[in-house]
């Protein structure tokens, strides 16, 4: 079973998400297991300080390092992996998605980042993966974290019903999914392509495939360079 422990000074935004859809299902079925954490728990003086104004002056507020070096102390065991939000991260992709997926029995630490980011010590000292969910900036690292956990558990074998679903998906083999349709079959004098009606499968196929390339040519062409 994978769990991961979820580090943040916002947990409500955290709790309400894995409690709902295909995670919640997840760790119905003990796939996986989430528990989620306040950082201010660990911060040691009376108003429980988790950020302060940076050495050499500068707008915003840095993460303090105290209070991650406790929480860290206290949750992490021989097997686990601490990883941080960060615009400064690698880009998230399907392919690390589905590595830290098929890991036997993982524990992961994700660090929610907030303010100006953390202390350079937490970065250097305390963590294994650093990650970004694109190039742009949030106001937070509870967004990116819950990108990660979703897109780790949909990938956990038994968590979804339909294997077939997860293979044919776009960014497997460097392409996006091809176009799908459903009922009605016309509307508003838009029609369904009159090969996915034919019952013809090595024809739907054929046009499935060359459909999914010029998609993935036209929107993704950075895609399988």
């Amino acid at each position: 079973m994978i769990e991961i422990e979820i580090i943040t000074i916002f947990p409500e935004v955290i709790t309400e998400y894995i409690n709902s859809s295909i995670v919640k299902r997840a760790q119905e079925k003990n796939l996986l297991k989430i528990n989620v954490h306040n950082l201010r728990t660990w911060a040691l003086d009376k108003h429980k300080t988790v950020d302060d104004t940076p050495y050499g002056g500068g707008p915003g507020m840095l993460m303090k390092v105290e209070p991650i070096f406790n929480a860290l102390k206290e949750l992490k065991r021989e097997n686990s992996k601490v990883f941080l939000t960060s615009p400064k991260g690698e880009k998230l992709v399907q392919s690390k998605l589905e590595q830290l997926s098929k890991e036997k029995d993982s524990h992961y630490i994700i660090i929610c980042g907030h303010y100006e980011g953390f202390d350079q010590r937490v970065h250097d000292y305390l963590i294994d993966y650093e990650f970004s969910i694109g190039d742009y900036v949030l106001s937070g690292g509870e967004l990116p974290a819950l990108v990660l956990v979703d897109g780790i558990t949909r990938l956990i074998p038994g968590v979804l019903g339909n294997k077939q679903s997860l293979e044919s998906e776009s960014f497997n083999n460097d392409s996006l999914d091809f176009p799908q349709y459903t009922k009605p079959e016309s509307f508003n004098n838009w029609k369904v392509p009159e090969v996915l009606l034919s019952g013809n499968h090595k024809n739907i196929n054929e046009w499935r495939r060359e459909s999914s390339k010029i998609d993935t040519l036209n929107k993704r062409p950075d895609l399988g360079k």
